[in-house]
C-alpha cells in the first residue's frame, strides 16, 4: 500500500477453495507474487520481505532498540530533546533515524543517524534532500518506499545538470582512488546538494563493513571484482537514475531509451551493457575523457586535502583487500549455484525426461556389448592369476588384458614340454559378434580362453618354489 506498486497477487475464493485445481492454481500465483517482490530491487530489500522471508534472522525490532539507545544516552544531555523518530525514511533495515532539536534554539532542526552498534552519526539536516530526492520530487521526511518505489512523475535531469553532477562526482571518485581510499556505497541517496556542488555520504560505510545498495547486482558479474570497478558500476546506475528518472529495469541493459545527448548514451553503453560487464568496467580517468563530462569547468578550484598516515594506508591496504577478497567468493558461489541450478532445471525438464525414456527402450543389443566386456575382463584377471601360481608372476610384472604374459620358461630343461592342448570342439559365436563395435577385440578373447585351459591342464606342483617358514611366535627364555 505504502508503495503503491501495482503486483499481481492471486485472488482468493471462499466457496471450493480447498480444491485441488483451486491450491494449485493459488500456489503458482503466489510464487509469481512472490518472484515480483524479490526482483524488485527496493521491495527486496524491505524489512516486511526479509522477516517474511526469513523470521529467524529478522526477529528483532530495531526501532525499539534505537530508540531506547537514543532515549538513555540523551537523558545526561539536557540540552538535546528527541523529537520523534523518522519511520523508515532510509533503506537499511538496521539504521534509524531520529529528529532532534536544541531545547534553547527549537527552530534548528538536527537528524540523528543511530547506527546500531557503531558510533552515532550527527548531520545536518537538508530541507531540499539527496540528489534522489532532487529527481524523483520527493520529501525527505516520507517513507523510503513512498518516495522512491513508485513516483508519480519520471522525469530526468537536464542535461547541464547530468553534466555538472556527474563530473563533480567523477573527480570525487578519482580523488578517493588516487589516495587508497576505499568507497563502494555509490548512490544518489548518498549525493548531498549544496546549490550546484555535490557532496558524497557515507565514506566510512566500507570501513565499517556495511553492503552496498546496489551489491546485488554487481555481485553477479565477476569481472567488477574491485572497488574501483564498482563504483564505475555504480556510477553507471546512478547515471541512469539523472538521465531517465528511474532505476533500470534490468542489468545488463540491452536498448536505452531516448536521452537528452547521444553522449550519455555511449557512457551508458561503456558501463552497463553485456559487452561491458563481461569485458570489465571502464576506468574513472576514461570516463572523464568521455565527450560528455571533458568540457564541463569546475568552479571551485581549490584543492582538497586529505592527509592519511602511513599506518592508517596500511591498514586501508588490508581492508581494501578484505573486501575484493569476499567479493571474489561470492561471486564463485553465486556462479557455482547457476551452474547447479541450470543443470537441476536442464535434467528435470520435459524434453530431458523424454529423452531419456527413449534411451531406456533401445535393443538389447547394448547390454550384451556390456556383458561381453564384462566377460573379458573377468577371464583376463583370472589368467594372471594362474600366471602367478604358476610362478611366472614372480619375475614379471602384470600387464593389460589386451596384452598377456606368457608363460614362464622356469624349469624348461628338467621338465619335458607338454602336449598341445586337444583341439576344442567349435562353438557359437558370442552375440557381441553381431554389434560391429565388438568384433576387433574378439581374438584377444579367443587366445586369452586358450592360454587359460593350457594353463590348468599343464599345471604341475613341482614348479612351485620350496619356501621356509620362519616361526617367530613362541616364546623366548633366556
Amino acid at each position: 500500500q505504502i508503495s503503491t506498486l501495482s503486483l499481481p497477487l492471486p485472488p482468493k475464493k471462499l466457496i471450493g477453495n480447498m480444491e485441488r485445481e483451486f491450491i494449485a492454481e493459488r500456489q503458482k500465483g503466489l510464487q509469481t507474487y512472490l518472484d515480483v517482490i524479490t526482483t524488485h530491487h527496493i521491495l527486496s530489500n524491505c524489512e516486511l520481505v526479509k522477516k517474511f522471508l526469513d523470521p529467524n534472522s529478522y526477529s528483532v525490532n530495531y526501532t525499539e532498540i534505537a530508540l531506547q539507545h537514543v532515549s538513555m544516552f540523551f537523558r545526561s544531555e539536557p540540552k538535546w530533546e528527541v523529537v520523534e523518530p523518522l519511520k523508515d525514511i532510509g533503506w537499511r533495515i538496521r539504521k534509524k533515524y531520529f529528529l532532534m532539536k536544541i531545547r534553547n534554539q527549537p527552530k534548528e532542526r538536527l537528524m540523528l543517524s543511530a547506527d546500531l552498534g557503531d558510533w552515532d552519526l550527527k548531520e545536518p539536516f537538508s530541507e531540499k534532500g539527496t540528489l534522489k530526492d532532487l529527481i524523483y520530487k520527493a520529501k525527505p521526511k516520507d517513507p523510503f518506499l513512498k518516495k522512491y518505489c513508485n513516483p508519480k512523475k519520471i522525469q530526468g535531469l537536464e542535461l547541464q545538470q547530468i553534466k555538472t553532477y556527474g563530473r563533480q562526482i567523477l573527480e570525487v571518485l578519482k580523488f578517493l582512488h588516487e589516495k587508497g581510499f576505499p568507497y563502494g556505497h555509490l548512490h544518489s541517496g548518498n549525493v548531498m546538494l549544496d546549490g550546484d556542488t555535490c557532496k558524497l555520504l557515507d565514506l566510512e560505510n566500507s570501513l565499517l563493513g556495511l553492503p552496498s545498495f546496489y551489491r546485488s547486482y554487481f555481485s553477479q558479474f565477476r569481472k567488477i571484482n574491485t572497488l574501483e570497478g564498482i563504483d564505475v558500476h555504480c556510477f553507471g546506475h546512478l547515471l541512469y537514475e539523472m538521465t531517465y528518472g528511474r532505476p533500470p529495469d534490468t542489468i545488463p541493459v540491452d536498448s536505452f531509451p531516448p536521452a537528452p545527448s547521444v553522449f550519455v548514451v555511449s557512457v551508458l553503453e561503456s558501463i552497463l551493457t553485456c559487452e561491458a560487464m563481461k569485458n570489465g568496467m571502464p576506468t574513472v580517468s576514461r570516463l572523464l575523457q568521455m565527450p560528455l563530462f571533458s568540457d564541463v569547468l569546475l568552479t571551485n578550484s581549490e584543492k582538497p586535502q586529505f592527509k592519511i598516515p602511513t599506518k592508517l594506508k596500511e591498514a586501508l591496504k588490508t581492508s581494501k583487500e578484505c573486501i575484493e577478497k569476499r567479493l571474489t567468493e561470492e561471486q564463485k558461489s553465486i556462479h557455482q549455484h547457476r551452474r547447479l541450478t541450470r543443470a537441476q532445471s536442464h535434467h528435470g525438464s520435459e524434453e530431458e525426461k523424454k529423452r531419456r525414456k527413449i534411451l531406456a527402450r533401445k535393443p538389447v543389443s547394448n547390454n550384451l556389448s556390456c556383458l561381453t566386456v564384462l566377460n573379458f575382463s573377468i577371464t583376463a584377471l583370472v589368467t594372471r592369476l594362474l600366471f602367478y601360481l604358476a610362478g611366472s608372476g614372480a619375475s614379471s610384472p602384470l600387464t593389460s588384458p589386451s596384452s598377456p604374459t606368457p608363460p614362464s620358461t622356469a624349469g624348461a630343461s628338467s621338465i619335458p614340454p607338454a602336449p598341445p592342448p586337444p583341439p576344442l570342439p567349435p562353438a557359437a559365436p558370442p552375440p557381441s559378434t553381431e554389434v560391429p563395435m565388438q568384433c576387433s577385440p574378439q581374438p584377444v578373447v579367443s587366445a586369452s580362453r586358450g592360454a587359460l585351459l593350457s594353463s590348468i591342464q599343464n599345471f604341475q606342483k613341482g614348479t612351485l618354489k620350496k619356501t621356509e617358514t620362519c616361526d617367530y611366535s613362541a616364546p623366548r627364555i633366556s
